[in-house]
């Protein structure tokens, strides 16, 4: 059994006034105002009339009692994102864990004294175990930064500890050494720790430009696994935005107790996002403040690191029971993806019946929307399409290796999986915009989907188990039947609940 500390829970929870929140982009509002849809994880919210009003135009600023809890429902539901006063950067401790890499060391350092949000702020370089020293030592003194040494290698997660023990600010920014923040990406960041609840703020980490870009430079620009996107969100496990990467984020000192867990090698940001999460402390993610990596576009250790980050779902999966799946969707749409994949006309219409089941279903949860009919079946139809994602995401990645024996014994099934592979590379390639051709990047893709699924079965080896290999089925949280105002209730929305 895998034992996971336990993380303090936040103080308190309450917004202070002046704090303003803002309906998310992606939330559809019926014509009255009472009726939310969308979230993170997708939901149905209903207002009272007193909230609706509040909301009338899309944002509000807390004032009051009633509006500090409408606004952090919201939040918490990822219907609405913050608006933060502006707040000075400051209070902050800037920690850089390093393994040699000195001219990249070097780099980062200059960037941030010459940021003038980060120019005088303290940088704890924390040398892990570097075969040249005092080239590190080097870049640290140029850069007036204080240097905390490891005789022996220990891993970023024990390097990054080392920087947290010595750091004297309520917050610490983490920076790998192989990043370069763009001006002003701290501001954004600490902005979000005026709500009391959020215990870690991450910036969007994209590509640095490469100086004669080739294939995997193109691919990483849009495909990077650093790289969560343009949209802004609460980080919540099971969510399209479950956790962040450690290349650069800002944590609230008294939340985060002893840190990152210092025997994981990878995947330790992805535990301490959920650990966090499990404590009741909130996360954001804030794609406005920007940070540059240098991604590996070498194929040899590209392949290496995707391996890498494969092996860390065996750990997870075994320190956090059920909330890093390969696949969670809900029977229903698992069931009709079957009876399509079998093809006929009797499967097929057992398919359209199981979806027009779970469009009933949904109208009758929403009497009150616009155009219910059309509503439960515009989202029955996306969820099946989400499932049928996911499965294809699943055979082409954490369970390829079954894929491939399926394909090897059966024509059909060795037809479908490389008609679906290319289709799917094609067409995220079209949404990615990647400037590749389209069947480079196809090819790219089930690479790099091939060295992921092979370290996660590595790390499942290693292990003794098959955890991180086991779907999960999704099920949805019926509504308190006493709610606390102004929301007059909240739950799930079953068939957009797949992550």
């Amino acid at each position: 059994m895998t034992i996971v500390p336990v993380l303090t829970p936040p103080p308190g929870t309450g917004l202070p006034y002046g704090f303003g929140v803002a309906l998310d982009a992606q939330v559809h509002r019926s014509r009255d105002g009472r009726l939310l849809l969308g979230g993170s994880p997708p939901r149905l919210l209903r207002l009272s009339a007193a909230a609706a009003r509040l909301l009338a135009d899309g944002h509000f600023t807390v004032t009051d009692r009633a509006s500090a809890t409408l606004a952090r429902r919201l939040l918490d539901a990822g219907a609405a994102q913050p608006r933060p006063p502006e707040r000075a950067p400051g209070r902050a401790t800037v920690v850089v864990p390093v393994r040699d890499r000195a001219d990249q060391l070097h780099r980062l350092l200059a960037g941030l004294r010459a940021d003038p949000q980060t120019a005088d702020l303290p940088v704890l370089v924390v040398d892990d175990g570097s075969r040249d020293p005092a080239a590190v030592a080097d870049a640290a003194r140029t850069h007036g930064a204080r240097l905390l040494v490891h005789p022996h290698n220990r891993g970023p997660a024990a390097a990054r500890n080392t920087g947290l023990r010595h750091a004297r600010t309520p917050y610490v920014a983490f920076c790998d050494s192989d990043v370069l923040p763009e001006a002003g990406w701290l501001a954004p960041l600490l902005a979000q720790f005026a709500d009391p609840a959020v215990a870690l703020a991450a910036p969007r980490v994209v590509a640095l430009p490469a100086p004669r870009p080739g294939r995997l430079d193109r691919y990483e620009e849009v495909r990077s696994p650093l790289d969560m996107g343009a949209r802004e969100g609460p980080i919540v496990p099971l969510s399209a935005l479950a956790y962040v990467p450690s290349a650069a984020i800002v944590v609230r000192r008294a939340a985060v107790g002893a840190g990152f867990a210092p025997t994981m090698r990878v995947a330790e940001d992805v535990d301490l996002c959920h650990r966090l999460h499990a404590a009741g402390w909130r996360l954001r993610y804030v794609p406005q403040s920007r940070v540059g990596h240098q991604h590996r576009t070498d194929l040899r250790s590209w392949l290496a690191q995707r391996a890498g980050y494969g092996t860390g779902a065996a750990d997870l999966a075994l320190r956090h029971p059920g909330q890093v799946p390969p696949l969670y969707s809900h029977p229903w749409s698992l069931a009709a993806c079957a009876l399509l994949l079998r093809g006929g006309p009797v499967p097929t219409a057992a398919a359209a019946a199981l979806t027009a089941a779970s469009a009933v279903r949904l109208v009758r949860r929403m009497p009150d929307a616009d155009a219910p009919v059309r509503a439960g079946t515009l989202l029955s139809l996306s969820a099946l399409r989400g499932t049928a994602e996911q499965l294809l995401r699943c055979a082409t990645r954490h369970h390829w290796p079954l894929a491939a024996a399926a394909a090897a014994c059966s024509s059909r099934a060795r037809y479908v999986l490389l008609a679906a592979a290319v289709a799917e590379g094609l067409a995220d390639h079209r949404r990615s915009g990647a400037a590749l051709d389209p069947l480079t990047y196809t090819a790219i893709r089930r690479l790099d989907d091939l060295a992921y699924g092979w370290g996660v079965w590595q790390g499942a080896w290693r292990r003794r188990t098959t955890a991180p290999l086991v779907p999960r089925r999704a099920r949805s949280r019926r509504a308190s039947p006493t709610p606390a105002p102004p929301l007059t209730h909240s739950h799930p929305h079953p068939p957009e609940a797949s992550a």
